[in-house]
């Protein structure tokens, strides 16, 4: 399954009407989506399709899970041949109707040009079956906007798996530094052990070993990440394993970015060499990279 991005535009109208065929308004059609926690839904719809809410609510409701999403519909009368002349019929008509206007109020200004050319081009173009029409264009709309969801969410995929690949060999570098740091500080324990044995005042050689070890033991613990660096790899590779799958798999993703942001950080804490302290902030800065991009998956 494809993985879907929440951010997405399209647009369409319905096209001219046959030549032979009587005059018919023009319908467009425009929806965008971009981020949300849940589907949420915005209608802006002209006055003649009012009544097509209902079918394209659970049109979109059936094919978008998550998103914020703005459907606009409009309505274009068509003109053909531009501007013609009124009819006389047409004048008489409006002249009879302006004195009777002027009959009862005399103030009243006379038609102009411009507004005589207006009302008698004005198209009047039945609106019935309208709503029907707007659900047709719709389907096709919905489609168009999820190819659009479908390239936008392949894009945020392919840079998903890169970041993973990428947290994988930084965990790679961290792993052989822990053993190195402990034999490291083991050593320097030996050494004051050494030198205490050398003291010229009466150190109990016993004690002094014992407490050498002791303190290398607790270094080992406090700075083992062993644990924090397996559950990395673990979540890295449920990672790749949803973006491969594919389908609704956003908020899942969200939860594994946080836990790998705990990781991080952890690894950060425990950090005793500025190396690992670097993997660790390069880590933090891919992970808030991989959130950010997170939130637009659906």
């Amino acid at each position: 399954m494809a993985v879907y991005s929440m951010t997405g535009y399209a647009t369409l109208t319905s096209g001219p009407a046959p030549a032979d065929a009587p005059p018919a308004p023009t319908l467009g059609l425009e929806i965008r989506s971009v981020n949300s926690r849940f589907l949420d839904l915005t209608f802006k719809l002209s006055d003649e399709l009012r009544g097509a809410e209902p079918g394209l609510r659970e049109l979109l409701g059936a094919e978008l899970r998550r998103g914020k999403v703005e459907v606009r519909a409009w309505l274009e009368g068509r003109q053909e041949g531009g501007i013609k002349a009124p009819t006389t019929a047409d004048l008489q008509k409006m002249v009879s109707i302006q004195d009777g206007v002027r009959a009862w109020l005399p103030t009243a200004a006379p038609f102009s040009v411009a507004e005589v050319l207006s009302l008698t081009n004005r198209q009047t173009v039945s609106t019935v079956g309208l709503p029907d029409d707007l659900l047709k264009l719709a389907k096709a709309g919905v489609e168009a906007l999820k190819a659009a969801r479908a390239r936008e969410g392949k894009r945020l995929a392919h840079m998903l798996s890169d970041h993973v690949g990428q947290l994988a060999a930084l965990a790679a570098q961290a792993k052989p530094m822990v053993p190195q740091l402990v034999e490291q500080q083991r050593q320097r324990f030996l050494d004051r052990w050494q030198e205490a044995l050398g003291s010229t005042t009466p150190v109990d050689s016993e004690a002094a070993r014992d407490r050498a070890l002791s303190e290398a033991t607790a270094f080992a613990i406090r700075i083992d990440v062993a644990e924090e660096l397996t559950r990395l790899a673990s979540h890295l590779e449920e990672i790749a394993r949803l973006l491969k799958a594919g389908g609704e798999l956003g908020k899942r993703l969200d939860f594994l970015i946080q836990e790998l942001h705990r990781e991080a950080n952890t690894l950060g804490s425990k950090s005793s060499s500025l190396e690992l302290t670097r993997i660790s902030v390069d880590m933090k800065v891919l992970i808030e990279q991989m959130r950010e991009q997170v939130q637009n998956i659906e």
